[in-house]
């Protein structure tokens, strides 16, 4: 083949501006200083077979890159999970209150309970004193008709049931004639004198009186009798009038 059959030579320029091998590569058409035009640069032509850098990196490169960054995730958590100076200290603060504020609670609990229960039992004690202050009438009916002998019969077997309902709530009653006189148990209602007597004394029961337990439902009616003449106070030895005779 002779010279004028010889074919152009193909070149193709590598505009990338860092070849393979790292370097920084001069942008096309500028050429360094003492370079004449036309003249390739070291790296600006590239063949068929010339393949980037980042497919021309064996596996070993890849390797060492992984196992670089491989112990900087291992020690991340490591370094998570040491324990801080004051930690410690936190905690057994924290222990602390969180232990008083269960001690707390317990003891409002206990204080709500007693006073639910002091609540309640305070309920049931008026619900039975009202039902028995309604059956307090009925009773003296009963005892008016026992004292005329009225009380037999039917009449009679009602009058017990009646009587047991208030045995049933622990209502008792109280005032009989020759008590001594209680302002806190009987109403006086009538006043006479007597010698017969040296305290004041509930000669006559108008109406019985109720007490459920130390609780007075209903004072007892009566007429007090009080001595005529009291006796005198008993004078201290070594009196003035003694001592003058």
């Amino acid at each position: 083949m002779s010279q004028g059959d010889e074919q152009p030579r193909v070149v193709i320029r590598d505009r990338r501006r860092i070849d393979p091998t790292g370097a920084v590569r001069t942008p096309a058409g500028e050429q360094p200083a003492g370079v004449r035009p036309g003249t390739d640069l070291p790296g600006e032509q590239m063949s068929e077979h010339d393949t980037p850098a980042a497919d021309t990196a064996g596996p070993e490169q890849g390797t060492a890159a992984q196992q670089g960054t491989a112990p900087q995730q291992d020690t991340a958590p490591q370094d998570a999970a040491a324990p801080q100076p004051g930690a410690d200290g936190d905690l057994t603060q924290q222990l602390a209150e969180r232990t008083e504020d269960l001690q707390r609670v317990t003891a409002e609990y206990a204080n709500y309970r007693r006073r639910v229960d002091r609540d309640r039992s305070l309920v049931v004690d008026q619900a039975a004193e009202r039902f028995a202050a309604q059956l307090f009438p009925i009773v003296d009916d009963i005892e008016r008709a026992r004292d005329h002998g009225d009380l037999n019969g039917a009449f009679k077997v009602v009058a017990d049931r009646i009587l047991g309902l208030l045995d049933g709530l622990g209502v008792e009653a109280f005032g009989k004639a020759g008590d001594e006189f209680d302002p806190s148990l009987h109403e006086a209602v009538m006043h006479d004198t007597s010698a017969e007597v040296t305290v004041p004394t509930a000669t006559t029961v108008l109406r019985q009186g109720f007490r459920r337990g130390e609780r007075v439902l209903r004072t007892a009616m009566v007429a007090v009798t009080e001595p005529q003449s009291p006796a005198p106070a008993e004078e201290p030895e070594g009196s003035p009038d003694q001592a003058a005779g």
